[in-house]
């Protein structure tokens, strides 16, 4: 399972629905898009010190997502598909869905619009 953004700050908030969904997997993974926006979501949080703790063994724990060739390649199959659709997502979403096609891997996340990717699971909580 690949966690998104808003999957990462609920596992921090204590989310125990998340918490049962995931302690069910060995190990899930960390998409290098996730891990720029909550580094940046860190830099307006007071609580920064805390969070970025939570981050740094959050990253040690998990499987780092690098992009890649073939990430960029899912990439653009994944956007073209959705330009068609009419049914754009944010930028960094398409990354992770990219990310999640290539590794054959669900994406945890309450952002509904990840169904509209082809071939993606979301698993929602």
């Amino acid at each position: 399972m690949i966690l998104d953004t808003n999957a990462v700050s609920a596992l921090f908030l204590g989310d125990m629905a998340l918490a049962k969904l995931l302690a069910g997997q060995e190990r899930h993974a960390l998409p290098v898009p996730v891990i720029g926006e909550y580094r940046y979501g860190l830099r307006r949080s007071r609580h920064r010190r805390r969070l970025e703790a939570l981050l740094l063994t959050l990253i040690h724990q998990s499987v780092v997502l690098p992009l890649d060739e073939t990430t960029a390649e899912n990439y653009a199959e994944v956007r073209d598909a959705l330009r068609r659709k009419g049914r754009p997502i944010p930028e960094n979403d398409v990354w992770i869905a990219a990310l999640a096609r290539q590794h054959g891997e669900a994406v945890v996340s309450r952002d509904r619009h990840f169904d509209a990717v082809g071939d993606l699971v979301r698993i929602g909580w």
